[in-house]
């Protein structure tokens, strides 16, 4: 067993008839860490959290919770709870009733059960709302008792699957950092899992990249940011201008017709390679002093920057810029060695990264926002 891991899968697979959810999963995850699993719907994240939670039993593979395998374990015998995005509470039961569930079940006297549900209310700041009535609570509000009553049996993991998904926009980030908040108060492991990359790198310790039933990379939100894998991560993990490229030797990458300094190095001469450039590290120029030129095809205005299309050789770039310029116009594109990054071929090259289609509403519509679970 590596140091401080609570939870080991091995070698995990699991498939509904022909349909093959998890494959060869091997995954391991350190006591008192937030960690969590992203990716879009169908990825296998959820099954994932179900195995640990004991809800679903793999076809292979095993499940080791410090150091012990427990396949066979039923759920209520492991020492997990699961907060789900419909948080299952008790409408005919008050706050305090809601909360104290899981301890009337244990069986626990009367004056630890009010301390440990005072003091959970206290940590999700509903103090004062014993008496309430769940239908009178707003969603947050709702969402914070669903915590209560999973921490208040003391679980050493929790286990949450999309549990912001039913709330808006500004109370999504507020819970953002009241769980990561609780998470270190209470330093237990919070398993989390969400389709939402933004949410990961704010709250995460490390984030797991799936896709396919297969993880595609793990690290911590910087580096997953900064270094992804393959094509698939780059595009999944904020905006990413993904092209073909040649590495001529170390240091040195072809691409849109030019060459140019980078920092990878180790791959063969003349490899052909995946070369990653995020919106935000490129310099817009006057055309005469760009490494690239182009043609501004699109023009949109984001609040804090312009995020703008544009036309290189048939190419469509994204770039986000303080600087307005407009449709039409002709602009150059400095890129320093550190804005470049550059990645193996992948069975997702060439399928990410060219915004020729790209608009809002048909990236909406290409990631509908799925509540159903992704078997």
């Amino acid at each position: 067993m590596k140091e401080n891991v609570i939870i080991e899968l091995k070698n995990v697979s699991v498939s509904y008839g022909d349909n093959q959810v998890l494959k060869d999963l091997n995954l391991y995850i350190r006591d008192k860490e937030f960690i969590t699993l992203l990716g879009p719907s169908g990825c296998g994240k959820t099954t994932t959290l179900r195995i640990i939670a004991g809800f679903i039993n793999p076809d292979e593979g095993e499940v080791i919770f410090e150091g012990k395998k427990i396949n066979n374990l039923p759920p209520h015998k492991r020492q997990v709870n699961t907060i789900f995005q419909r948080y299952a509470l008790f409408p005919h039961l008050n706050v305090y009733e809601n909360v104290a569930f899981g301890l009337r079940v244990r069986k626990l006297p009367e004056k630890e059960i009010k301390e440990t549900v005072e003091e959970m209310l206290t940590l999700v700041n509903l103090k004062g709302f014993n008496k309430r009535n769940i239908n009178s609570l707003s969603g947050g509000q709702q969402q914070r008792v669903a915590i209560a009553r999973a921490l208040a049996v003391k679980p050493r993991v929790l286990l949450l699957d999309e549990p912001l998904g039913a709330l808006d926009l500004k109370l999504r980030k507020d819970m953002q950092v009241e769980l990561k908040n609780i998470q270190q108060r209470l330093g237990i492991t919070f398993i989390y899992v969400t389709h939402d990359q933004e949410e990961a790198l704010s709250m995460s310790d490390t984030v797991v990249v799936m896709d396919g039933g297969i993880i595609q990379q793990i690290g911590t939100p910087i580096d997953i940011y900064n270094e992804p894998k393959n094509a698939f991560v780059a595009d999944f993990i904020g905006e990413s201008n993904i092209l073909d490229g040649i590495m001529l030797k170390d240091l040195y990458v072809q691409f849109s017709g030019q060459k140019f300094v980078c920092l990878d190095k180790g791959f063969a001469v003349n490899e052909q390679v995946d070369v990653v450039v995020r919106p935000e590290d490129v310099d817009v120029v006057e055309p005469e002093k760009g490494m690239l030129k182009g043609t501004v095809s699109s023009v949109t205005f984001k609040g804090v920057h312009f995020e703008i299309i544009v036309d290189i050789g048939g190419f469509k770039w994204m770039i986000q810029t303080t600087d307005y310029h407009p449709e039409g116009a002709l602009i150059g594109l400095y890129i320093e060695p550190d804005a470049i990054h550059i990645m193996k071929k992948s069975e997702y090259s060439g399928l990410f990264g060219d915004y020729s289609s790209f608009s809002e509403e048909f990236d909406e519509l290409s990631n509908p926002e799925e509540e159903e679970d992704d078997e």
